[in-house]
């Protein structure tokens, strides 16, 4: 059966000689794998460059429901990047955002709100001129909220450590476990939930205070969610923003 859906191209990897699969989150089925053939034509040549990371693309794909692999048909761009790739910022924050979600976002089936998310967060990031150092910072900690553990600000007040086992604020840190940020740490936590993309430059971090809350942020997803690694994408933005 053929269907179109639109999706956010996530990972891609060469099968063999003759396919290449790509890991895309849709709108309408969620997470899903697809297959599209190799070639050196220019048109197939020009279709695999759609499938670069966080690319917003439209697909005719073919689905068979006992199949965990579906084969691409047609696609297109449906928003033609005007900045990300040529950017190196950007590029590499978009490198690193979609290595993220190919670890994180494994549910298959339809969440609109966070396909939607996804879709109007990566077209303002190709769409902004300057102001997007703390992006994925951001983009990471509300990307929380639609997997269930977004932090709980209810119990902050001044000098509160940041349990990140349990998601919240306490005054009172028992010694159950490691996993706790101290005052000075949780209160830079307590800042990026209050950020949003229109915001955020209004919240000044040094270098190393954003290279942390990403180390943070990846140590809570880690917390979160079972067999989520240490992504490699991390040391190239440390390059980049050191």
């Amino acid at each position: 059966m053929l269907q179109t859906l639109n999706g956010v191209v996530l990972h891609t990897l060469k099968y063999n000689d003759l396919w290449l699969l790509a890991e895309v989150y849709t709108e309408q089925t969620g997470r899903a794998t697809f297959r599209l053939p190799l070639s050196r034509s220019r048109k197939r040549a020009a279709r695999s460059m759609l499938f670069q990371p966080l690319s917003l693309v439209e697909m005719v794909v073919e689905i068979r429901p006992r199949s965990s692999i579906h084969t691409l048909k047609e696609v297109r761009a449906v928003h033609p990047f005007a900045s990300i790739p040529y950017n190196s910022s950007k590029s590499a924050i978009a490198l690193f955002l979609a290595e993220f979600l190919y670890r994180a976002v494994r549910e298959e089936g339809e969440n609109r709100p966070l396909f939607a998310y996804l879709y109007h967060s990566i077209v303002w990031l190709d769409a902004s001129q300057a102001n997007y150092a703390n992006f994925h910072l951001v983009f990471l900690m509300r990307l929380s909220r639609f997997l269930g553990f977004y932090p709980n600000l209810e119990n902050y007040v001044e000098g509160a450590c940041f349990d990140l086992l349990n998601g919240t604020f306490s005054t009172a840190v028992e010694q159950q476990h490691a996993h706790f940020l101290m005052p000075e740490e949780a209160s830079r936590m307590r800042t990026l939930m209050r950020m949003n993309y229109e915001t955020m430059h209004l919240f000044t971090l040094s270098r190393a205070q954003r290279m942390r809350c990403l180390v943070v942020l990846n140590d809570y997803y880690r917390l979160h969610l079972p067999d989520f690694p240490v992504l490699r994408s991390m040391e190239v933005l440390k390059v980049l923003f050191d």
